[in-house]
């Protein structure tokens, strides 16, 4: 009469119904008041007062020992038996599911007015997980739902194995599982529980994703190449991921193609590429240890530069391993070898490295240096005078005699008289300047007596004006 909401008296009613034991009576009361969630795929366990009956069911239930204590079943309870026998489940739960009429009772009102994820949970609370799972598959449920309900408690629990097992037992090849396990690994990076990920990713046999997880354990945190070096392990199950890769594509590529949707794939040459730069990396990781062991190493960087890498960071190694060497002449080859694989700018790297030696004022070391590269066989006709000119660039102090020599050792008188004329001696360019061809001589002279008296160089201005 008062137009108020009946719903609250229906579900007040229903409540003292099953309170009183009379399940019959209270599905018909709830009936009034109840309805089934819009979207059955919502991450929510349902309304409110579907929780609560639940909740209720769940705590009224005794523990029944099935086989023994059958005597000691209430009648009330038999009679409810009788009443919900009837009752068609979708699938049937082994143990005290089977057994109990308050929990057939509650997967009644949860199939007919809860969520996917509220009859999931359900299960896995009684450790029906093959159900849950089965549940999900049958309605098809949306990648988020088997995160919720099922993941999150399996790996918090400590079932993991027990969920990679029933996943294996009810599809052996996981294809129906792909999505549901692209989405596990996705969450636990975001969480950064990376040892997880790698045992999800190996039971998967998603070999190239695993090797990933593998670089990030190897490089992640460390320090120093001491450090680096007792995390080889890491380097080595790489290896072993991508040679089963690459075994599984080699068996597949002979019969008909395998259907390998939710795993990563690789091109061969790019996983032959990846397992090269692994074997170059444990090189690079064991010669800077023993340069760190023998306290050879002097540079210290905020990050550590590895083979993993970008471009950039790939060159920083190169370097790394020329400069912490006893000398130059020891790490070259590692260098070179980095350089040439990775097809790095190998005048930049050694540029690079060349200044780092003038900071160091290892004069004699630039000229080992200058040596490597021209021996190396693949140094264009300038690099090495490109080297010296980079470093005079940036440093004007070097010692007389150091940068003498240093300038000696260039191939091309035309970079001579460049270095000579960048470092002020003005006199040597003079002098290198009268030694060319006459008409290029008559040129450099000139720009020689220039800047002699530009800056005042009175003596060499006379010794040009002379000459010409």
């Amino acid at each position: 009469k008062s137009g108020l909401d009946p719903g609250g008296a229906w579900h007040a009613w229903g409540m003292a119904c099953l309170k009183a034991g009379n399940l019959s009576s209270a599905r018909e009361k709830f009936n009034r008041c109840l309805k089934p969630p819009m979207d059955l795929n919502q991450l929510n366990h349902g309304s409110r007062l579907v929780q609560d009956v639940i909740q209720y069911l769940e705590s009224t239930v005794k523990p029944i020992l099935i086989a023994d204590d059958d005597y000691f079943t209430t009648l009330r309870e038999l009679e409810a038996t009788l009443r919900t026998r009837s009752l068609s489940l979708e699938m049937m739960c082994e143990g005290k599911i089977q057994h109990n009429s308050y929990y057939q009772e509650c997967l009644f009102y949860l199939h007919s007015y809860g969520t996917n994820l509220a009859i999931i949970s359900f299960y896995m609370r009684h450790d029906c997980m093959r159900e849950a799972l089965l549940h999900l598959l049958n309605k098809e449920s949306p990648a988020e739902v088997f995160i919720e309900g099922i993941f999150i408690p399996s790996y918090e629990s400590g079932k993991l194995h027990m969920l990679e097992n029933l996943l294996e037992t009810i599809d052996p090849g996981l294809e129906s599982w792909g999505v549901y396990l692209i989405a596990a690994c996705k969450y636990l990076q975001r969480k950064n529980y990376y040892h997880i990920l790698y045992e999800l990713q190996q039971f998967m046999k998603d070999h190239v994703r695993a090797a990933m997880t593998c670089i990030r354990f190897f490089t992640h945190g460390a320090k120093s190449y001491t450090e680096l070096g007792g995390k080889q392990t890491w380097l080595l199950k790489i290896k072993d991921h991508l040679k089963v890769y690459l075994q599984e594509v080699s068996r597949s590529s002979g019969r008909k193609k395998m259907a390998f949707t939710f795993r990563k794939k690789m091109s061969a040459t790019d996983v032959s590429r990846h397992i090269n730069t692994v074997d170059l990396q444990m090189e690079v990781t064991k010669f800077l240890h023993q340069c760190e062991s023998s306290g050879n190493s002097q540079m210290t960087g905020s990050s550590l530069p590895t083979l993993f890498g970008n471009n950039n960071m790939k060159m920083d190694v190169a370097c790394k391993v020329m400069l912490e060497g006893k000398n130059i002449e020891e790490g070259f080859g590692i260098a070179f070898r980095v350089l040439q694989d990775f097809q790095l700018e190998a005048t930049e790297v050694y540029s690079k490295v060349a200044k780092q030696l003038v900071k160091q004022q290892k004069y004699s070391e630039i000229r080992q240096l200058l040596k490597c590269v021209n021996e190396s066989g693949i140094a264009a006709k300038n690099d090495g005078d490109n080297i010296i000119l980079n470093c005079l660039n940036e440093f004007k102090n070097i010692p007389a005699e150091d940068l003498d020599n240093l300038i000696q050792d260039m191939d091309s008188d035309e970079n001579k008289i460049q270095a000579y004329v960048m470092c002020n001696k003005l006199r040597s360019a003079y002098l290198v300047s009268v030694r060319q061809e006459k008409t290029r001589a008559v040129q450099l002279v000139q720009h020689v007596r220039q800047l002699a008296e530009n800056s005042g160089d009175d003596v060499v201005k006379a010794i040009c004006a002379q000459w010409l």
